[in-house]
This record gives structure tokens, C-alpha cells and sequence, in this order.
């Protein structure tokens, strides 16, 4: 019997493009109310040099919040304290070269511990700090302004709690 399994690098190489890709996204937030950005490096995807609050591929397995947990702390270090559902949105982009690409990012909203929150993948991302959502850093990745108009309020009231 063979193995009819697609590798990990196969599927990397194919979610979004051809078929659906499934990410966890996540707003890390802190009890004064700022959130966390990181600047992404010329090492990811796509989008390279924007701000983005974070996120990862659902992997085979795994729930939506086992995997935000786990992303959050492979990308920042940090533990996930309380993990608030936002909702869902479908991201069609194109890639630099023209590729169209789907996206389904299911979206949270993570509370941190501003100490632990650190750039733990430093080949992925070249800058990051805490923001006020009124003030944020430029350029801002293309989902993030979709993201804002959707949970902006919502990600406001949790930050204030």
C-alpha cells in the first residue's frame, strides 16, 4: 500500500492557492489596553515589511484555539491567557506575481502578559512593539483594515476590560 499523503512542504506550497488555506489569526492584547504588531520580514509569503498582529495555517488536528495558543507561543513566546472568538472572513488576494489567493482566517482575540510578548521566529519578522489601535504603524498588511472594520469596537471593549 503507498502513501497517498501530501508533505507538509506540498501543502504549505499550495494553501490559498489551490484550495482554500485555513489560518488562525490573532490580536494580542495587553491589560493597558495596546496590541501587539509585528513587522513581517522578507522571509514570509507575501506581504513582506507590513504590520500584522499574527497569525498561522490551521494545522491537520488541531482545533482553531489549540492553534492559536500554539502560534502565539512559537511566534511571541508568550502564553495565551484568555482567547475571545471575533468571527471569520474570507481574504481574496493576489500574490506579487499575480497569483489569486483564498483565505478563510478565523479571527481572535488573545490577552497576553506584556512581559512575555517577544519576536521568538527573528527570520520572520524584523520589527515588533505594543500599538494603540488609533495609532498604528505603516504600511499595515492589507487584511488589517478589513480586520478593523469588522472587530474594531469589539477589540476596543476586551482591550478596556
Amino acid at each position: 500500500m503507498t502513501n497517498d499523503r501530501l508533505s507538509a512542504e506540498d501543502i504549505r506550497s499550495h494553501k490559498g492557492i489551490s484550495f482554500v488555506g485555513v489560518t488562525t489569526c490573532f490580536w494580542c492584547y495587553n491589560k493597558n489596553g495596546e496590541f501587539w504588531l509585528a513587522k513581517r520580514s522578507r522571509n514570509t509569503r507575501d506581504e513582506q515589511g507590513t504590520w500584522e498582529p499574527g497569525g498561522g495555517g490551521l494545522k491537520w488536528g488541531s482545533t482553531a484555539e489549540d492553534n492559536v495558543i500554539r502560534e502565539v507561543k512559537e511566534e511571541y513566546g508568550a502564553t495565551a491567557e484568555k482567547i475571545t472568538f471575533l468571527g471569520y472572513r474570507d481574504a481574496f488576494r493576489s500574490l506579487a506575481d499575480g497569483t489569486p489567493t483564498h483565505w478563510l482566517g478565523l479571527d481572535f482575540a488573545v490577552l497576553v502578559d506584556k512581559k512575555q510578548m517577544k519576536i521568538n521566529e527573528p527570520h520572520m519578522f524584523d520589527d515588533a512593539s505594543w500599538f494603540n489601535l488609533d495609532e498604528l504603524p505603516q504600511p499595515l498588511h492589507s487584511q488589517i483594515p478589513v480586520a478593523l472594520e469588522m472587530y474594531g469596537d469589539q477589540l476596543k471593549k476586551l482591550a478596556q476590560n
